[in-house]
């Protein structure tokens, strides 16, 4: 059914994220350098989520209501990681260009999960 679908997308999303981030922190596979300006705020803002989108893709399977607060978590920490990022930018602090679409893109995709799991998961028990 859909909610497996949504799970393993958020899942494979979560791992990508965790392996990524993972790689420039501990400088693996030299992704720090290939990085460039890496803000680590916004590095940490999306290792934090990675674990949340992993336990939430969990959630997904089992149908948990608690799915709805972990992604909406996760969204707020991506929304407040790139508050911080416009001010480190506003502050003439360096940056990848890419890192602006970025944070937009996980930013759009949270908000899509998080309405997702409301829609199938939290919305539905209360129809039942």
């Amino acid at each position: 059914t859909l909610h497996y679908l949504f799970a393993l997308l958020l899942a494979v999303f979560g791992l990508l994220t965790l392996f990524l981030t993972t790689s420039i922190l501990f400088d693996l596979f030299g992704v720090r350098e290939q990085e460039g300006n890496y803000v680590l705020t916004v590095v940490w803002a999306n290792f934090i989520c990675s674990i949340i989108y992993l336990i939430a893709s969990y959630g997904f399977i089992k149908k948990k209501e608690w799915t709805f607060l972990l992604l909406s978590l996760a969204t707020i920490i991506l929304i407040s990681a790139f508050i911080l990022f416009a001010v480190h930018i506003y502050y003439n602090g360096v940056y990848e260009t890419k890192t602006v679409g970025a944070m937009g893109f996980r930013i759009s995709l949270s908000i899509v999960f998080t309405a997702i799991s409301f829609y199938y998961i939290k919305n539905k028990k209360t129809i039942k």
